[in-house]
């Protein structure tokens, strides 16, 4: 694999910036600015994750539950395994958040 400099047009400086000081492209920081946490200790969004695994093990059994009534075992089973997945993936973030001390609240 070969990497190739790109050129950068004349109106931009080294820096990244244009002449009338705006950066351009992404940054590359550690994390954006203004935002909680740090390098060593990032700020990990386990409410959202917890919220998106209660949302999946409820639609999957749902689903599951449905197919199962309909006759179709096969595309049934699939969703009781992702109801498995997000069911494990609940107690995990429970862990972690536990893990991280301080209140349990969902709107923290």
């Amino acid at each position: 694999m070969c990497w190739h400099l790109v050129t950068v047009p004349a109106r931009f400086n080294r820096l990244g910036r244009s002449r009338d000081g705006y950066m351009t492209g992404m940054p590359l920081d550690a994390q954006p600015p203004r935002r909680r946490g740090t390098v060593g200790h990032p700020y990990s969004p386990l409410n959202l994750r917890l919220v998106l695994a209660t949302f999946g093990l409820v639609t999957s059994i749902a689903f599951a539950v449905l197919l199962f009534r309909a006759h179709l075992p096969l595309p049934a089973w699939a969703f009781v395994v992702l109801a498995a997945v997000a069911a494990v993936d609940l107690v995990v973030v429970q862990l972690r958040r536990r893990a991280r001390g301080g209140h349990h609240s969902l709107f923290e």
